[in-house]
């Protein structure tokens, strides 16, 4: 591909992008080693296009490499010619992959947060994106997957569900345990999970999924003792209700305690709880380029 440089004068893409990067580092031993080509190419390039032009771009100097004033004004404009080269290229190879267009996310609570460098890596690697993050609750939590409300959703594992397909863990944290103030907890540094024997823990709703509800929320502890469940919660904000008026205690996810200063509602570690996977779950009969591309993405660069 080459570019007109005056009426007669072409250079070559590789040259542009050579001369664009020696314009950058002032340096031919540094170009040479980001282009991955030797120096000796970086310098008849140069030449080449130097005698295109019919003046010199570089002065070249024992101790220094500088633009000329020529040299100057052909690099502001051809920086930004290149841009919209490379912007083109990337849309027309996103459209032939079928990574074009919006990838609906659905995310609980501070989740869309705790994912966003993630997202934000996403559409800077792939502009012709965007990403629109959905909220869901756990109250009913496969439903946007399966009324197509969302292309995908970040959720804790495991998912064990026949339609859907489990992708990368995106995510690990630890777990705490949200206590009312007043609560005999609240003045521990740490609490077990034999601490909540006999405690009611809120009751998401038959809605829930019993054995994804039962990760996060067990009936029994490691010793067997019961754990009831109590009032109904379908959202984080009505369990944190329930936590603050002393009806219940809740396990939560560590990230609670940094975004949900909730009054009259404290977080405690949970030193023996699992950890938290969290992984994107998609489903299988509605697989895009899309989303195998933020899949894959996400697996190279967990958070």
């Amino acid at each position: 591909m080459s570019t007109v440089i005056g009426p007669i004068t072409r250079m070559e893409l590789r040259d542009i992008e050579i001369f664009l990067t020696l314009a950058e580092e002032l340096h031919f031993g540094r170009a040479a080693q980001r282009l991955h080509v030797s120096q000796a190419r970086v310098s008849q390039s140069i030449k080449k296009q130097e005698r295109h032009v019919g003046a010199p771009l570089f002065e070249r100097t024992s101790r220094a490499v500088r633009l000329t004033t020529i040299g100057t004004r052909l690099h502001r404009d051809l920086r930004h010619a290149y841009e919209l080269i490379q912007t083109g290229l990337a849309t027309a190879s996103s459209t032939a992959q079928g990574t074009l267009g919006a990838l609906r996310l659905g995310v609980m609570g501070a989740m869309g947060n705790e994912i966003r460098p993630l997202t934000e890596a996403f559409t800077a690697s792939h502009p012709s994106c965007s990403v629109e993050v959905t909220e869901f609750h756990f109250g009913d939590p496969f439903a946007a997957l399966r009324a197509d409300d969302v292309d995908l959703q970040l959720m804790w594992l495991p998912v064990r569900e026949k339609d859907l397909t489990t992708g990368p863990v995106v995510r690990t944290e630890g777990r705490a345990l949200a206590v009312p103030e007043t609560s005999d907890l609240a003045a521990r540094r740490a609490v077990s999970l034999e601490d909540l024997a006999g405690r009611l823990t809120p009751d998401p709703g038959p809605e829930t999924c019993g054995y994804w509800l039962q990760a996060m929320f067990p009936t029994a502890t490691p010793s067997g003792h019961p754990i009831p469940r109590g009032p109904r919660a379908r959202t984080c904000h009505e369990l944190l209700a329930l936590v603050a008026a002393g009806n219940v205690v809740s396990p939560v996810n560590a990230h609670f305690d940094r975004y949900y200063a909730y009054p009259g509602v404290v977080f405690r570690p949970i030193h023996d709880a699992p950890q938290t996977e969290w992984s994107l779950v998609w489903r299988t009969d509605r697989e895009t380029p899309l989303i195998r591309t933020f899949a894959q993405l996400a697996q190279a660069h967990p958070l």
